[in-house]
């Protein structure tokens, strides 16, 4: 799937002998040892572009972007993890999964006639799915690369997706489909390579000509439209000197929003946790608190299910932060290694009730190392960490690779409405009727603020959303789990009406676009 070296992905043997729970299942040992992991190294913005395009997925071109809504549509309509993940069944699982895939298939094949009859009609004629295998490789890697690129969308139908070729990869299930539905996903570094053009990932001049131009309030309009024009100028003259005849100037351009793509994706999802982060640090100071704005939990009081003092839970939420944030900046790197795991046939799945329904349980050690290689390098740039470090992957409360990198792309579908509420605050103010509603509540705008944050970097991270210490706590993705359960409480909170007026809908967005 991802054959690059430096992210070990071939050769892995490790976790061979493990059952799921004797790696992962650490709920007796709390405080893991993370020197003991084996980590692969993480490319970071600051890294040569060469080794951050090995993993960024190459944008879609106008004829893959029609076999994307192909896919879309056949997935919209499909049941086949209701049809398959079922634990008893009078047919063998093998058959159900074959006819579920052949299904499909025979519905792609109906979406192509009708968006291009001519090239349906000859996919059609053959009436053998062997003699059409390309066709459907293709299919699904665009509907995979889609989904790394725009993690936001196919937020059901990616699961389904996943979940087929998983099934498609099991040998004797590909035996009896008689193709291989699995190919690797398109890279910048692979294209560019192929094409002997990645000279210019080495360019000096890349790294601008792939930034985003940020709008950004202390920068003035004119300062900005000159960036611009400078980058179009930069782009223009590597897409020039790289042009040749094996590889024309839009594959090139495309190579290059490519990346640009990532690095927008990176800033408009790193950017509301930065922000969180700075809110806290305005407002709190972990040396001296204010009585009414104190951070301090306690263990049994309002939920909290840990006891930090002020100091302690100061440092304890700024580290979930910058952890959160750190996992946004590796999210490409995430996915390719958690497809790596989910199509993995060395570790195979099964399906169990986890407590929150039946799930697909997998060990997944290529996303289990890179998990720990994010927190170990969060914990050496902070020093003192607070809480356990223990990553749960792979059991009751984290199944699979899936289920991690999803929940960690919702952090900022939690933070954004947080920001925008203390934002809102001083527009509100500008106006009579919110004005007097606010001054009349809290008194001002300023406290209305520590009021509202006070409470998030509280309960937010307090320990709270399970049923036990276990499924929460101050493990990481018990951190996660706070949230979110912070989330659930919003509407009961006294400042509601600020998040109304501020235009909050809710935090889960769109499942369907």
């Amino acid at each position: 799937l991802f054959s690059h070296k430096m992210y070990g992905l071939t050769g892995y043997s490790r976790f061979s002998s493990f059952s799921p729970f004797q790696r992962y299942n650490r709920y007796a040992d709390e405080e893991e040892d993370l020197e003991d992991v084996e980590r692969p190294p993480l490319p970071s913005r600051a890294s040569p572009m060469s080794e951050r395009a090995v993993y960024i997925p190459l944008r879609l071109t106008r004829s893959e972007r029609m076999k994307l809504r192909i896919i879309e549509g056949a997935l919209q309509v499909s049941e086949y993890t209701d049809r398959v993940d079922i634990l008893t069944s009078r047919e063998k699982k093998s058959r159900i999964i074959k006819r579920q895939f052949k299904d499909l298939c025979a519905v792609l094949s109906g979406l192509l006639v009708a968006s291009d009859y001519d090239e349906g009609q000859r996919l059609v004629k053959e009436r053998d799915f062997t003699e059409n295998a390309e066709f459907f490789q293709q299919v699904f890697e665009v509907g995979r690369r889609f989904k790394i690129t725009n993690p936001e969308k196919m937020r059901t139908d990616y699961g389904k997706l996943i979940y087929l070729l998983q099934d498609a990869s099991i040998p004797q299930i590909q035996e009896n489909l008689g193709f291989e539905a699995v190919i690797p996903v398109k890279t910048v570094a692979n294209f560019l390579k192929e094409r002997g053009a990645e000279g210019i990932l080495a360019e000096p001049d890349i790294e601008f000509a792939t930034q985003e131009v940020l709008q950004e309030s202390h920068v003035s309009r004119e300062a900005i439209r000159k960036t611009i024009k400078l980058k179009e100028r930069t782009v223009k003259a590597l897409i020039d000197k790289y042009t040749s005849d094996r590889i024309s100037k839009d594959e090139l351009q495309s190579a290059i929003y490519s990346l640009t793509d990532n690095n927008s994706f990176l800033n408009s999802n790193a950017r509301p946790i930065k922000n969180v982060i700075s809110l806290l640090k305005e407002f709190f100071h972990p040396d001296s608190v204010e009585r009414e704005f104190s951070l301090a939990i306690h263990a049994g009081s309002e939920g909290a299910r840990l006891t930090h003092t002020h100091e302690r839970q100061y440092n304890y939420a700024l580290q979930s932060l910058e952890l959160w944030a750190e996992f946004m900046e590796n999210a490409f790197l995430l996915w390719y290694m958690a497809e790596a795991d989910l199509l993995n046939n060395q570790h195979r799945y099964r399906l169990t009730n986890t407590g929150q329904g039946l799930n697909r349980q997998q060990q997944s050690p290529h996303c289990y190392r890179t998990a720990c290689a994010i927190v170990a390098s969060v914990q050496k740039r902070l020093g003192n960490w607070v809480g356990s470090s223990v990553v749960h992957l792979g059991d009751d409360m984290v199944p699979n690779a899936l289920t991690f990198v999803d929940k960690y792309l919702q952090v900022p579908r939690i933070l954004v409405p947080i920001v925008t509420a203390i934002e809102a605050i001083d527009d509100l103010m500008d106006k009579y009727g919110a004005k007097t509603y606010i001054e009349s509540n809290w008194g001002s705008a300023e406290r209305c603020k520590k009021i509202i944050l006070c409470d998030f970097f509280r309960h937010a991270f307090d320990g709270s959303g399970g049923e036990s210490f276990m499924e929460a706590g101050s493990c990481i993705d018990g951190r996660l789990t706070s949230a979110w359960n912070f989330c659930s409480k919003i509407e009961k909170k006294e400042y509601y009406p600020i998040f109304l007026l501020s235009g909050f809908v809710g935090f889960d967005g769109d499942f369907q676009k």
